[in-house]
């Protein structure tokens, strides 16, 4: 049963790549392109839509929403295309590394959390805040 879980945990992995691979080919159909480099970025990006601390809803969307957004654009990109992409992903060891990726998620995340906090401030301290009448 646990070689049977690593196995497939390797599959995800490799299939991550092999879709982060293919988004970036000419043959790949631009919707496909769209949803993968979405679902790439999400399965390596360190920052969930549900934090892990919280206890079983945490990894929930990793055992959920990465394995449905993989299988769903894996259906999107041409077999033979898909299929070179798998296996350079099996020759490569490690995950793709992007500076560039990384600074965009962390600039999206900000600015999501700093138009969170505006309209966190915006509606508690307009309710508390009596107007003024001239």
């Amino acid at each position: 049963m646990l070689d049977k879980l690593k196995r497939w945990a390797r599959s995800i992995k490799r299939d991550v790549h092999a879709i982060y691979l293919a988004s970036r080919d000419a043959r790949t159909p631009w919707c496909a392109k769209a949803l993968g480099i979405v679902v790439a970025a999400y399965a390596l990006s360190p920052i969930d839509l549900i934090p892990d601390f919280i206890p079983v809803l945490g990894y929930l969307d990793d055992l959920i929403l990465v394995p449905l957004g993989i299988a769903l654009v894996v259906r999107m990109i041409p077999a033979a295309v898909l299929a070179e992409h798998r296996e350079a992903a099996e020759a490569a060891a490690s995950r793709p590394v992007s500076m560039a990726g990384a600074i965009a998620i962390a600039f999206i995340w900000t600015i999501g959390a700093a138009a969170c906090g505006w309209l966190a401030y915006r509606a508690f301290y307009a309710a508390s805040t009596p107007a003024v009448i001239e």
